[in-house]
């Protein structure tokens, strides 16, 4: 049985203490749906309850500590998060880790945190796990939830996760006392969980955030959702991502909703599908992806499937926002769209999954209007959110009825933003990170003595409406020679609406004039060639074929177009680009885990190509390396075109970049 004696009914001071007042007041809900082996399992508050207890009771068996650094590694599984609050319950510390880390990246945060336990998802995680004990040697115990492939390792100091927790029950009356008094030792300074941020300026940073952080922000962002304990969200993202971490343990365990976590990567789109979550969040590259495979099928379509999504989106484009933010709409409009939803709407959000989601969100990145306009036009209530690890997700949130491409919102409940002389973004609230770990020296420069922490993003309130602006981050934009603003996010985010374009990065900060990097989708791209009949050997070849080049110019034409029109980031528009013969890559220490690009690191790796662009070269060769799956190294050699784009001058016609 649980007992929730240690932690008092109404003192909510923890996540164990939610967890216990969940499995009294919901005890026979949901919790967390699991699919496996193609079926979906379920587990109620109270199942939870009782799996978590069994996990800390076993933790204590194989002598986990008061402190200590529990690492969590896997994809997201109803297990994994069990073992993050049974890692609190024994007053240790939770630290999920990104599952498609490489071994070097593992070393460094299980090294900088001091782990000495690791719970692993599966074979690979162990293995890699074992790899790095070749040089750190404060690992004592590896637990593993997943059993395939490993019966023949060397269990002394290995444990499956049911053979722990069946130790726990064992151990219930020789430990529950001690397991009662950790419980009840925790209080809302207790350090709740350990994130890293994901190092796009250098090293990760351990954000240690306490319960206080936790519990207060998913209070106050879930009261301002009306989130519910009839609500479900698919839980999909990196364990090892804040936003997952406030998703799928903060929100969920204050308001008492149902955490699903899908088969595996592959199958996501499927179960998204099944479970039909009423509370969705994706970062903009998810998004972007589903309009690509949304556009992709649409150029399939038959002519008069095609006509029909064309004409029903114009309606959607012109009326779906209104409808959905209640204001006044002609009766013929609403006709035209509510035949849309019948014919186009209602099925489109069905196939992607979308046809409950009664609150959806977005941050991370800034979302191209094109795209965040796309979804809204469904009638999805799509909002942006601005956050950052170190205030425990929520900075600003959009208010239903205020919900606009161009904003991120209003200060969240209880937090405080003013913007600084130079244009940076600053906040305070009761979600601010206690300390970088063992880094007193980025905690001090990062968050000042009355707690106000720098964001490193350059913004603005809007008058009128008190919305707050992003522009970039703040050691992103600078000044073009001639003193025009550069903002390179706001050119990236328009050229990626286009399903042809992966990812962009551009050039041009101190420059007479811009230039990009340019990623096709290889799934896009790869479509159209097998529909004109285009023949093509690699991804590489396939980037460098005319017809694509000339495509990739028409868009990158069309985005100066649109960029002209803004005369505060008119000189933003890109006069040449080279469409890169590689994708960029994590492993390739090129974007991070989140697939936040590292500028940087692009400048300095391609800095051949860089030149190229500003040489007046017409072409390039180059040698690049990568790092393929196994992490073995290898190279790639390619020649590539440098291509002009047409920019336009403000107020005039288009012309022909020189």
């Amino acid at each position: 049985m649980v007992t929730t004696k240690s932690t008092p009914q109404g003192d909510l001071v923890s996540v164990p203490a939610l967890l216990f007042r969940n499995a009294s007041q919901f005890g026979s809900a949901p919790a967390y749906r699991e699919k496996e082996f193609g079926i979906w399992q379920s587990w109620t508050w109270a199942q939870t309850a009782q799996e978590v207890r069994e996990m800390a009771l076993g933790l204590l068996v194989l002598g986990l500590k008061r402190g200590d650094h529990v690492a969590i590694i896997g994809r997201n599984r109803p297990a994994h998060y069990w073992s993050m609050v049974a890692v609190q319950m024994c007053g240790a510390i939770p630290v999920p880790l990104y599952q498609d880390a490489v071994a070097e990246e593992m070393a460094y945060v299980l090294e900088h945190a001091g782990a000495r336990f690791v719970i692993c998802g599966d074979q690979e995680q162990v293995d890699k796990v074992i790899e790095v004990q070749q040089r750190i040697d404060h690992i004592d115990q590896v637990v593993y939830t997943d059993k395939r492939g490993l019966r023949k390792y060397d269990h002394s100091a290995m444990n499956w996760m049911q053979d722990v927790q069946a130790e726990g029950r064992a151990a219930e009356t020789r430990l529950a006392g001690e397991l009662d008094a950790r419980i009840a030792e925790l209080t809302y300074d207790s350090t709740c969980v350990m994130l890293y941020t994901s190092g796009t300026t250098g090293k990760p940073k351990g954000v240690v955030l306490s319960n206080q952080n936790i519990i207060e922000t998913s209070r106050n962002s879930s009261e301002f959702d009306d989130l519910r304990s009839s609500d479900s969200v698919l839980a999909y993202l990196p364990m090892a991502w804040v936003g997952d971490f406030i998703f799928s343990i903060g929100q969920a365990y204050w308001s008492g909703f149902c955490v699903c976590c899908p088969e595996s990567a592959h199958t996501m789109m499927t179960d998204l599908r099944e479970i039909g979550p009423s509370y969705y969040f994706a970062p903009p590259r998810i998004f972007e992806q589903q309009l690509t495979d949304v556009m992709i099928r649409m150029e399939d379509a038959g002519r008069f499937k095609k006509w029909l999504f064309d004409r029903y989106m114009a309606v959607a484009r012109r009326v779906g926002p209104a409808l959905l933010d209640g204001k006044e709409v002609s009766a013929w409009d609403r006709l035209a769209y509510a035949l849309g939803h019948l014919f186009v709407y209602g099925p489109l959000k069905n196939t992607l999954g979308f046809s409950n989601v009664r609150v959806g969100y977005t941050a991370g990145e800034a979302i191209g209007p094109e795209i965040f306009d796309f979804y809204r036009a469904l009638g999805i209530n799509l909002k942006q959110l601005y956050g950052q690890t170190e205030a425990g997700v929520f900075i600003t949130q959009q208010p239903d009825g205020e919900v606009r491409s161009d904003t991120v919102g209003v200060p969240s409940p209880g937090v405080e933003v003013k913007i600084d002389d130079d244009g940076e973004v600053h906040y305070r609230s009761p979600g601010v990170f206690v300390e970088y770990y063992k880094n007193p020296e980025s905690t001090a420069s990062t968050k000042d003595a009355e707690g106000w922490v720098a964001t490193g993003d350059a913004g603005f309130f809007e008058e009128g409406t008190g919305h707050l602006r992003i522009i970039d981050r703040a050691k992103d934009v600078g000044k073009m020679a001639d003193g025009s603003l550069f903002a390179p996010k706001y050119v990236e985010n328009k050229l990626k609406f286009y399903p042809d374009i992966l990812e962009a990065v551009v050039f041009g900060r101190d420059r007479d004039m811009c230039t990009a990097f340019i990623n096709i989708d290889l799934n896009a791209v790869g479509n159209w060639a097998e529909r004109n009949n285009v023949a093509y050997a690699s991804y590489q070849e396939l980037a460098g074929h005319p017809r694509v080049l000339e495509t990739i110019a028409n868009h990158v034409g069309e985005v100066n177009r649109s960029v002209a029109e803004d005369p505060m980031l008119s000189g933003c528009q890109i006069h040449r680009f080279v469409v890169l013969h590689k994708e960029l890559d994590a492993d390739d220490g090129e974007l991070t885990r989140t697939r936040k690009v590292r500028r940087a690191v692009i400048g300095d790796k391609f800095n051949d190509l860089v030149g190229a662009l500003y040489d007046g070269s017409r072409t390039v060769s180059t040698e690049t390396e990568v790092t393929y799956e196994d992490g073995r190294k290898g190279s790639i050699k390619a020649t590539l075109t440098v291509c002009d784009a047409e920019v336009v001058t403000p107020g005039s016609k288009a012309m022909a970049a020189e």
